[in-house]
């Protein structure tokens, strides 16, 4: 693949420091040189949907560039999590870092492997609602993310992280 495709990734943490874990992980995701920043969305705050209880997540949402294959890209993202520490021990359990690919470009799949556009971002206030801040013209399944967000279930949940629990922040 040789054309550069259009890929937006949601990264969420809730163990650690996952704001510093955040950052870092859009640093890792962008230092191949196949794959470049384009917009970061504001991060966000949000209760665990679905697994076992555990502790509030840290969200947000970023739009990359690449001309990495889709696989590619998924080996690429998953390295980043394993980079920082992330397990597969529990479904929806508490981790280090998440990165799930919500789109990459108009390329769909069914895949077990890696499903496109993401199978639940729809469903999720914790992707779509920094994505309506990031990019208020984005688009999933043809609906407006700003649109999609009200209607999820879990919308009330979220809430702007301002940073104020972070060691720097004091």
């Amino acid at each position: 693949m040789t054309d550069r495709v259009r890929s937006v990734l949601a990264l969420g943490s809730n163990l650690g420091d996952s704001h510093g874990t955040l950052s870092l992980a859009v640093a890792d995701l962008v230092d191949n040189p196949r794959v470049r920043l384009r917009e970061v969305s504001p991060v966000v705050r949000s209760t665990a949907v679905g697994g076992p209880e555990q502790p509030d997540y840290l969200n947000m949402v970023i739009e990359v560039e690449t001309d990495l294959s889709p696989y590619e890209f998924l080996a690429h993202c998953q390295a980043v999590e394993n980079l920082h520490h992330r397990t597969r021990d529990v479904r929806w359990g508490p981790r280090t870092l998440d990165v799930d690919i919500i789109t990459f470009g108009d390329y769909t799949s069914d895949d077990e492997l890696l499903t496109l556009p993401h199978p639940r971002a729809a469903e999720r206030a914790f992707v779509l609602q920094p994505w309506a801040w990031m990019d208020s013209t984005a688009r999933l399944g043809g609906r407006l993310v700003t649109e999609l967000v009200g209607g999820t279930a879990d919308h009330a949940e979220i809430r702007p992280y301002e940073g104020a629990d972070t060691p720097w922040a004091l």
